[in-house]
């Protein structure tokens, strides 16, 4: 594959100005073509040529550990972010230890609710909130206490792009014996991860942001070493290397009807059930995309649109919400009934994420800064 210089416009078929690729990626022309030689093998009882299941599974999986600098048997499939999240506070049974986790305001409003419905089971929850739009790490060491288990984040929040340094994070946690949660669905893909450098425990993100996937599939990171120290609270046949039963015809009798033998890994002690296969197909063409144009250059190629939004919006009235030395995907700013500004958005054939009384936008790939003057224009010509 040859990559040229960005922006890649011509690997997409966006229409009008998208700059909402925070809520959903659009996908690429070669990763939709992955999925409709997914469904012509559907259509051919699995015997279409060009098309191998297990090969899109291992490679897809084999990526992504490159792309976050881990080993592929420490990742496992899941559903979306927040099963992922589930599992991990299922695993170490914090409402059963009555335990303490501290999470913050810039978290997923999803896993907010959780630690709430935790805390009615028992679970202590500090929440800490935003201070100059972010989270300081003299505000996280003072709360992590002694018997704090797990702290919770997103690092990079949906909320208003806030990006945490997480190797400081995950070291400060760990000098006080507590794990750490991350979320990094706005952050793979979009900023550079590595994982053993910064000592994360465990992280988790679905695929149809800026993996430039599809719906219905993610990943789930555990360290290799903290394994052990998470019960398994789900159950099913991909956790399985072998069933075997001994009660039909032909098979040997014994006293027990049947036998299995459980995998090692990750994959082993989380994954259930069927994967969304097709998803799949997308996932390992998007991936690959990402690791031969670089995460880095993708960054590099967005931040002076960033520098933009922050330097014009502003001295407009939209106030700032987005601290100007994140290098993540997002620029938030508050604006009283930003919902109104939806017509002339919309005349104006642009796509930005609109809230009660806040914006967001999250330039990719395929913007140029053409597409940020064009927003700028219509914001602040009433």
């Amino acid at each position: 594959m040859t990559i040229k210089p960005l922006p890649h416009r011509d690997r997409f078929e966006v229409r009008g100005t998208f700059l909402n690729s925070a809520y959903t990626h659009p996908m690429s022309r070669a990763s939709a073509d992955a999925m409709a030689t997914y469904v012509d093998s559907r259509m051919a009882n699995g015997l279409a040529d060009g098309y191998n299941m297990m090969d899109d599974r291992n490679q897809a999986k084999a990526l992504f550990a490159r792309l976050i600098n881990c080993d592929a048997d420490e990742l496992c499939w899941v559903p979306s972010t927040m099963v992922g999240e589930n599992l991990i506070t299922a695993g170490m049974d914090l409402a059963g230890r009555r335990a303490h986790v501290v999470t913050d305001a810039a978290h997923f409003e999803g896993s907010l609710y959780m630690y709430e419905q935790l805390r009615h089971a028992g679970v202590e929850v500090t929440v800490l909130p935003l201070q100059d739009n972010g989270i300081d790490l003299d505000q996280l060491e003072q709360a992590i206490r002694s018997d704090t288990r797990l702290v919770a984040l997103s690092l990079v929040s949906a909320l208003n792009g806030f990006q945490h340094d997480l190797k400081a994070v995950c070291a400060l946690a760990h000098a006080k014996g507590a794990l750490v949660f991350a979320d990094i669905i706005q952050a793979a893909g979009a900023v550079p991860i590595d994982v053993r450098d910064s000592g994360v425990d465990f992280c988790a993100c679905s695929t149809y942001k800026w993996l430039m996937g599809d719906f219905g599939v993610g990943f789930l990171y555990v360290r290799r070493d903290r394994l052990d120290q998470l019960r398994q609270s789900q159950y099913g046949y991909r956790q399985l290397t072998r069933f075997g039963s001994n009660f039909l015809p032909f098979e040997s009798p014994a006293d027990a009807l049947f036998s299995f033998d459980q995998g090692t890994g990750s994959g082993a002690r989380f994954e259930v059930g069927t994967l969304g296969n097709a998803a799949v197909a997308a996932l390992r063409v998007s991936l690959e995309y990402l690791l031969e144009t670089g995460v880095d250059v993708i960054q590099a190629h967005r931040a002076p649109m960033m520098a933009r939004l922050q330097d014009a919006l502003p001295g407009a009235g939209f106030i700032p919400l987005t601290r100007r030395d994140s290098g993540g995907p997002i620029a938030a700013f508050a604006w009283r009934d930003a919902m109104s500004l939806q017509p002339r958005l919309r005349d104006a054939g642009i796509n930005i994420q609109l809230y009660a009384h806040r914006l967001r936008v999250s330039p990719s790939v395929f913007n140029s800064m053409d597409d940020i003057e064009k927003l700028i224009d219509v914001l602040t010509h009433h």
